[in-house]
C-alpha cells in the first residue's frame, strides 16, 4: 500500500456540491454505529448439515425462522424488470419450497457492489435449481430512499433477482441487522441456515448455497445436476463472477487496509474533519485554516472554503474555489458525492 494525498478542487460548476460519506475505503463493513472488519466475518449455524442419520432428518431446534419482508418502498425488479415497481409484496410463504437468499445491500456502498458480481453469478447458476435471490435495499443516506436512484443502479449492475425496498428499516429490524452486507441462507422450510457478514468467503457461501440446494431437491425427489458442471449464460462460462468492472471485481488484501471509512456529517459515528473550526450542525462555515502539509494528519479530512454542515453530508455553497485535501494510505479510493451545475 502507497500513501497518496486527495486533493479535490470544487469550482463554479459543482455549486452545492455534496460531499457525502467521504470515502469507502477497501475492507470495511459497516452499519449503524458499528464498524467491523471483514476479518471478523460473523457465520452463524457453521454447522450446517447435522443430521441423525437413522432418520436422515436435520434437527432445526437451533435454527431461527426467517421474518417476513416488510417492504416500505415497493418491490422493484419483478421479473427482472428494472422500471417495475409493484406493490404486490414478495412473502416468505410464496417462497416457501425455494432456497432463500437475502442480501441486505445499498448502492453507495463499495463493499456492498463488491459482492454483486457473486450474487449475480448465483442467480443465474442455481435459479433453475431452486434458488431465489432477495436484495433488501435498506438505504444508509436519505438519498438512497429515491426509488428512481434505485433503479438505475439496479440497470446499471445487471441485476435481475427482485428487490425489497426497505425505506424504514422494517426488515432490517426484523432480522436485528447492523450490517452492510449482510446474506442470509434460508432453507426450504424457512429456517435460517447461513449467515454472512462482510465480504469474501465466497466459495464457502455458494458450498452453503449447493449444500441446501442439494438437500430441498433431495427431498423434493429431484434429481441434483453435478455441482463440478460448467454453467454458460450468453455462451460464455461462468466459473468466476459475471463481467463487471475489474474495480468491482478486484482482490482486496485485507490486512494491509490502513485508511478506514471515513464519514463526514456531524451525525456520523466517526467525523473525521481536521480543521479547527470543526462541525456546526446546520450552519454555513468558512473553513479557511488549512495546516502545512507536514502537519496534516492522515485518514483525517480539510476543507477550504465555505461549506454547510448536514447530518450525513456536508456541502459546499461558496461562489469561488473550495478544496477537499485527505492524505489516505489505500489501494484507490471510492468517493459518494453529488453535484449541480
Amino acid at each position: 500500500m502507497n500513501k497518496h494525498k486527495l486533493v479535490i478542487l470544487i469550482g463554479m460548476t459543482a455549486i452545492a456540491l455534496v460531499f457525502v460519506n467521504s470515502t469507502y475505503f477497501s475492507g470495511q463493513s459497516f452499519g449503524g454505529d458499528k464498524i467491523i472488519s471483514a476479518k471478523g466475518d460473523i457465520e452463524k449455524s457453521a454447522s450446517m448439515t447435522e443430521t441423525n442419520d437413522k432418520k436422515n432428518v436435520i434437527d432445526k431446534s437451533q435454527f431461527k425462522l426467517a421474518p417476513e419482508f416488510e417492504s416500505s418502498g415497493g418491490n422493484l425488479n419483478i421479473n427482472g424488470n428494472s422500471s417495475d415497481q409493484q406493490q404486490q409484496p414478495i412473502t416468505m410463504a410464496s417462497l416457501k419450497g425455494k432456497v432463500i437468499l437475502v442480501n441486505f445491500w445499498t448502492y453507495s456502498c463499495i463493499n456492498v457492489l463488491r459482492t454483486l458480481p457473486h450474487l449475480i453469478d448465483w442467480d443465474t447458476k442455481y435459479a433453475d435449481e431452486g434458488l431465489v435471490v432477495v436484495g433488501v435495499h435498506s438505504p444508509e443516506f436519505e438519498f438512497e430512499k429515491d426509488v428512481n436512484n434505485v433503479k438505475s443502479s439496479i440497470q446499471r449492475y445487471g441485476i435481475n433477482y427482485p428487490i425489497v425496498q426497505d425505506n424504514d428499516h422494517k426488515t432490517w429490524n426484523a432480522y436485528e441487522n447492523n450490517y452492510w452486507p449482510r446474506m442470509y441462507l434460508i432453507d426450504a422450510e424457512g429456517y435460517i441456515r447461513y449467515d454472512k457478514v462482510g465480504e469474501g468467503d465466497y466459495n464457502k457461501t455458494e458450498k452453503a448455497i449447493q449444500s441446501l440446494l442439494s438437500e430441498r431437491n433431495i427431498k423434493s425427489g429431484i434429481e441434483n445436476n453435478d455441482q463440478n458442471t460448467t454453467y454458460f449464460h450468453n455462451n460464455k462460462p461462468l466459473h468466476t463472477p459475471n463481467n463487471m468492472s475489474s474495480f468491482l471485481t478486484q482482490s482486496v488484501d485485507f490486512s494491509k487496509i490502513k485508511t478506514p471509512e471515513l464519514f463526514f456529517g456531524y451525525q456520523s459515528p466517526r467525523p473525521s474533519l481536521g480543521n479547527p473550526e470543526g462541525f456546526h450542525p446546520g450552519q454555513n462555515i468558512t473553513y479557511s485554516t488549512i495546516p502545512s502539509n507536514s502537519s496534516i494528519k492522515p485518514n483525517t479530512v480539510y476543507l477550504e472554503g465555505q461549506w454547510k454542515n448536514n447530518p450525513d453530508n456536508t456541502e459546499f455553497q461558496g461562489d469561488t474555489d473550495g478544496r477537499i485535501i485527505l492524505n489516505y494510505t489505500a489501494k484507490s479510493v471510492n468517493l459518494v458525492a453529488g453535484g449541480k451545475r
